[in-house]
């Protein structure tokens, strides 16, 4: 197992420190440019770093930037399609813990390609109609279909004959391609 930090800033310097929490870091830049950020991994984290920050003038900092910093490539692709701002990165947080991966995939798509509204408060990740594959390219995915039977029952000898590449061209009408995390899908959102 990794050992994982914590990093807090202090004005004038990074400060490193072992941390047990969560593994997703993000930042809370202040719209205030004379005041200085901070690194968090909970809310319970970022409430205590927040509560008594002040600016150079000595006046509280109430508004920030959340940035992602660090983590999983699947939760910061997440973290984009969600557009986590100050008031929905708790949801974020509980999002990346307790969402299987399937899920997390399935809203970065249905989200941030097929332009979905989703509120990870009151929504359910499984509520999308997604067709997905985990394949490499359409032609491929045409060849699975034909394998499947979704154009009807082939025989064997005349699929020789059939043009795949044709096939996947049309299936590009209605079907994109993304990589996440590595790997490559396609998808189609009805």
């Amino acid at each position: 197992m990794k050992k994982e930090t914590q990093i807090t800033t202090n004005p004038t310097q990074l400060v490193y420190e072992p941390s047990s929490q969560f593994e997703t870091l993000l930042h809370a830049q202040p719209y205030d440019i004379s005041a200085a950020g901070f690194y968090f991994r909970s809310l319970e984290e970022y409430k205590q770093k927040s509560t008594n920050l002040t600016n150079d003038y000595g006046d509280p900092v109430e508004e920030y930037e959340i940035q992602f910093i660090d983590g999983d490539d699947l939760d910061c692709d997440l973290f984009k399609a969600l557009g986590v701002h100050q008031g929905s990165f708790n949801n974020y947080f509980t999002a990346c813990k307790n969402w299987t991966n399937d899920q997390k995939i399935k809203v970065i798509i249905a989200v941030g390609e097929c332009g979905y509204n989703f509120d990870p408060k009151n929504d359910d990740p499984d509520d999308f109609d997604i067709d997905l594959y985990e394949i490499d390219n359409l032609r491929d995915l045409a060849e699975q279909f034909i394998d499947e039977g979704m154009f009807g029952e082939i025989q064997e000898n005349i699929r020789f004959y059939l043009d795949y590449d044709a096939i996947a061209r049309d299936l590009g009408m209605d079907y994109s391609e993304i990589k996440l995390s590595g790997r490559r899908y396609i998808y189609r959102c009805p």
